[in-house]
């Protein structure tokens, strides 16, 4: 290790832990730096990468845990019906120490932990005195996924990270890793098996490293432009596509789909109908019997038949996509010339990228909350937000990269459940849907409407944000705890803020955040707490609705 990496990577943290989440102890700040390092090319938001938090008591060793099925995080609620083949399942699982080196017992936990959990004639619930909810709910989710899949064969990987400030590890430690390897292939005999040890080098790379914001997409000819250069129509070669959506280690990149209104779909009739016609490889090329794609880019330069694209995203066409990928993948690909048809717009005017997302996907049904983003509602929540510190993420991960304090970030999700805790009262549907709570039209247009007052979405989010820096400044709550009595505290708090025991949006609006003081959060915390643990808490306790009955019959005490 060069003597200097210990000493910048400090400074990094120093710094960022002071500009982004200063009322979060260190090593808990720590945990999410090394998470956001290690997950990088998956492109998570802030709060994706908390929900993997599950270090503190009884943890394992496990600091964190995410389960990714076919790259996309799956939190509790994660849907696995549409998936029919091909499935990966990853799981990270990741031990990050403030510490200057590696030592043998974290990774002798690791491996303990492992035997345990990841033994699926184990019954978790018997083991509520060795490991934290936290740690048995991520791992319960995996082997829900795991079980629902078995049938389609999905392929295993399981990344193991121990990460430090220190250098190279003692060949004792690492035998260690290696001995961990050999119990989980006792316990999954074809799964894939890695064990990283990342000490200040190699975080400080990693952190250094940025997801390339320009990209080439090569072209078959030159293309045909409009005037003004604000949009290209191209032929691209199959190879030379999937080439531009992998990154370098040959994954599906991600964050080039946010913006596509739809995740893919798997095996359906048109998915396999494209998937046929790229493994037929008859006279016709491919562009014929297929729409293409289309992209948006904040910028496109052509120079010699290759396009340059800044800030690209496929709006249209992530199903094609993908089946190429697979293609490439899976198949004998040698001797393909076929092509592609591609679509390129540089929108100039604000709200032109948005109506091309909506137009370029109305050859479809798709239901109302998939277009959410697009919405003129979400438009005015980030506008009004802005003058008040708070960054809307309409485009996912756009302030987050910018680095924005994490606590000055508030994503459509969780400002879904911000409001559906406080003004429709309901934190347990808030806790137990994290990621599909707005895929029920019904549910978003109760969430997002623009007969709510404006200022209602302001105060929701504001109140969770303040609610949730309170605890971490106590640090006597683990991040699973934390999670689990959020939007119950900030349920109460808000009523008591209102007086109004079911306060309705206008009254919600007229709350002014600077009231909402610490004795009133910290008031609401006890009483939650108590009720929460009275119960016995736990993740079953948070998203049954038992805790939220008890709780509004303690807020009608508590205003008359």
């Amino acid at each position: 290790m060069n003597a200097n990496d210990k000493i910048i990577l400090e400074q990094i943290i120093e710094q960022e832990h002071a500009e982004r989440a200063a009322s979060s102890p260190k090593s808990e700040f720590f945990e999410i730096f090394v998470a956001e390092q290690v997950l990088k090319d998956y492109d998570l938001g802030y709060d994706e990468i908390e929900s993997g938090i599950v270090g503190g008591g009884n943890d394992g060793g496990i600091d964190s845990i995410y389960v990714l099925v076919n790259g996309e995080l799956a939190q509790e609620d994660f849907d696995i019906s549409p998936l029919k083949k091909g499935v990966v399942i990853e799981t990270v699982i990741i031990q990050a120490k403030l510490s200057d080196g590696f030592g043998e017992t974290a990774v002798e936990k690791l491996t303990a932990a492992t035997e345990d959990m990841f033994n699926l004639g184990n019954d978790l619930g018997s083991m509520k005195a060795v490991f934290n909810d936290g740690v048995r709910s991520s791992v319960a989710n995996f082997r829900r996924i795991y079980a629902g899949l078995a049938s389609k064969f999905p392929v295993l990987r399981f990344r193991y990270t121990y990460a430090t400030k220190g250098a190279s590890p003692h060949p004792n430690v690492r035998r260690k890793a290696e001995i961990l390897g050999e119990r989980l292939k006792a316990l999954f005999s074809h799964a894939d098996f890695s064990f990283d040890f990342i000490g200040a080098t190699e975080l400080l790379a990693q952190a250094r490293r940025e997801p390339p914001a320009a990209h080439n997409l090569i072209l078959s000819e030159n293309p045909i432009s409009s005037s003004g250069d604000v949009g290209y129509v191209a032929l691209v070669k199959l190879r030379d596509f999937d080439a531009f959506i992998k990154d370098s280690a040959g994954k599906l990149r991600r964050n080039l789909f946010e913006a596509n209104v739809r995740d893919y779909q798997g095996s359906t009739a048109v998915n396999d109908e494209i998937g046929a016609s790229l493994k037929a490889k008859d006279n016709e090329d491919f562009w014929w019997l297929n729409n293409g794609v289309t992209i948006v880019a904040a910028k496109a330069t052509v120079s010699a038949k290759t396009l340059t694209l800044e800030d690209p995203q496929i709006v249209n066409g992530l199903q094609t996509s993908n089946e190429i990928h697979h293609y490439f993948r899976d198949s004998n690909t040698a001797g393909d010339e076929r092509n592609l048809l591609v679509r390129v717009i540089v929108p100039t005017k604000p709200g032109s990228r948005d109506r091309v997302i909506k137009a370029t996907n109305s050859q479809t049904s798709i239901p109302l909350a998939s277009l959410r983003a697009t919405d003129k509602i979400h438009r005015d929540i980030e506008e009004h937000l802005r003058p008040y510190g708070l960054y809307y993420d309409r485009r996912k991960n756009l302030h987050k990269n910018a680095g924005r304090p994490l606590d000055q970030i508030v994503g459509i999700p969780l400002m879904a459940q911000a409001v559906m805790s406080i003004l429709l009262q309901r934190p347990d549907d808030a806790r137990a849907r994290p990621s599909s709570l707005l895929k029920k039209d019904d549910d978003y247009l109760m969430v997002f409407s623009t007969s709510t007052p404006i200022g209602a979405y302001r105060v929701c989010a504001t109140i969770v944000r303040k609610v949730d820096a309170f605890m971490r400044s106590g640090a006597t709550l683990d991040s699973r705890e934390r999670n689990n009595v959020l939007f119950y505290v900030a349920m109460r708090v808000a009523a008591i803020a209102t007086g109004h025991r079911v306060p309705n949006a206008a009254q919600v609006a007229t709350i002014n955040p600077a009231s909402v003081d610490d004795d009133i959060i910290r008031e609401s915390l006890a009483v939650v707490t108590m009720i929460y643990d009275g119960m016995g808490g736990g993740d079953q306790v948070a998203k049954g609705s038992q805790l939220v009955g008890a709780l509004k019959s303690e807020i009608e005490t508590a205003i008359p």
